[in-house]
């Protein structure tokens, strides 16, 4: 059996722990939540713990050693038919009648009925783990598997700021009242999470929103900062960079993210020089973004690059002159310091926390205004114009990358943060209760 730690309990500070880790939506290729769901249960296991993955589609990618479990959804919002109605007879089980009915109403209910499919799942294997880490999921259900397994949760950031921003893109009252019904699960994420034990913050800018906005005790917060593999992500001097080549992650088309600010950019610039081309990490969709390609006749210059391995998207980095980092609102920004760790010159706006991830203007990123095209226009003309700023600010870049974040180093403060919960006294109370110690 295993055994936690507990000051005066007799408990082993450093005995492997048994982790069920969730994750409605595992994102396999692109998205903060399935490289921060690979990288950290991957770095856990190396540490010498047990993780169990339980997921949703798209499920997520995942070191051999880790066993996933999958809890499908309906999958009402697949790539392929996004925002089908299920058919009655695929309605099987109470998380599939919480989806359906959220989405009939308008919402999305993902979040919810997986967190009703995983307790079900979890009071028939209650006796089996230390400890429950769900990410970012926070529904009703997860109070609930709080209640017979000692639980922990990462919060990326306050999803109120995609909604704000979402509906400060729309026009039309009816348009703004869709996204506010869309995004009424917020309010549960809140609630779920003013109750948990301990929440795992990315960032300080993402503690203070969360607080604001949710109502999350300072108390509660724990910052743990995200990583990368710099041996991974490192530089490659034997491949030449393309001049004019630029490079950006999209992993949803959502006004958060920035790219209509980037895409009005390159439009400006390809006026003045014509070898701007610009790489997408991500798969090109229908809406906001793909008409503003079109309408600004980007669509030749653009490459879309998807479901390529890690080792290839290094290879895109070295090809590039510069990264840019377009965003609205960032909680920490994962593909901001892998491009960094690379040695790419980064362009990154001061949205969120972005300016505490990557440092001072000028000395390893060329920082300008969020949501401003003709300040990201004059940023990356900057770069491009001064190969010397490039290469100094890019090697500076990947020196503060190695110096302040691996996923070791998260792992093990994650760990740390599991101890701290494992010692609470109701949560040893659990443990015994379900035979751990």
């Amino acid at each position: 059996m295993s055994a936690v730690p507990a000051a005066g309990k007799g408990l082993s500070p450093d005995a492997p722990l048994k982790i069920a880790y969730l994750t409605y939506r595992g994102k396999p290729h692109v998205g903060g939540q399935g490289v921060y769901t690979r990288h950290l249960t991957k770095a856990l296991v190396d540490l010498g713990h047990t993780v169990e993955v339980f997921g949703g589609q798209p499920y997520p990618v995942l070191d051999d050693r880790i066993e996933l479990h999958k809890l499908p959804s309906l999958d009402l919002w697949n790539e392929h038919y996004p925002g089908r109605l299920p058919a009655y007879w695929e309605v099987k089980s109470k998380g599939d009648l919480l989806e359906t009915l959220s989405h009939l109403k308008g919402t999305f209910g993902e979040p919810l009925a997986f967190s009703s499919r995983v307790l079900s799942v979890l009071k028939k294997r209650q006796r089996d783990f230390d400890l429950v880490h769900d990410n970012q999921c926070l529904g009703y259900g997860i109070l609930g598997v709080e209640k017979i397994i000692p639980t922990i949760v990462t919060l990326h950031h306050p999803i109120t700021r995609d909604r704000a921003l979402e509906m400060a893109h729309q026009k039309t009252w009816w348009k703004k009242q869709s996204i506010a019904r869309w995004y009424a699960f917020v309010k549960m994420q809140g609630r779920v999470a003013s109750r948990m034990p301990r929440v795992v913050v990315v960032s300080e800018n993402s503690i203070k929103d969360i607080h604001n906005d949710m109502g999350v005790s300072y108390d509660r917060m724990r910052l743990v900062p995200v990583g990368v593999d710099p041996e991974l992500f490192t530089p490659k001097p034997e491949v030449a960079r393309q001049p004019g080549r630029l490079i950006t992650t999209a992993s949803a088309d959502v006004a958060l993210k920035g790219l209509s600010y980037l895409l009005e950019a390159m439009a400006k610039l390809r006026t003045e020089r014509d070898d701007i081309r610009l790489t997408i990490i991500g798969k090109p969709r229908e809406g906001a973004s793909a008409d503003l390609i079109d309408k600004l006749g980007l669509r030749p210059y653009i490459d879309f690059v998807s479901g390529v391995p890690d080792e290839r998207i290094v290879e895109l980095y070295a090809e590039a002159e510069l990264a840019v980092v377009p965003s609205l609102y960032e909680g920490f920004s994962l593909p901001a310091i892998e491009a960094m760790s690379t040695g790419i010159c980064l362009v990154a706006t001061d949205g969120g926390a972005l300016p505490e991830v990557t440092g001072a203007d000028g000395d390893t990123v060329l920082q300008c205004k969020a949501g401003d095209a003709e300040a990201l226009a004059a940023t990356i003309r900057r770069g491009l114009s001064d190969p010397e700023l490039r290469a100094r600010v890019g090697d500076a870049g990947r020196r503060r990358v190695v110096e302040r974040w691996s996923w070791k180093h998260c792992a093990q403060l994650t760990v740390d943060q599991y101890r701290e919960v494992l010692a609470m006294p109701h949560n040893i109370e659990k443990l015994r209760r379900n035979g751990r110690i």
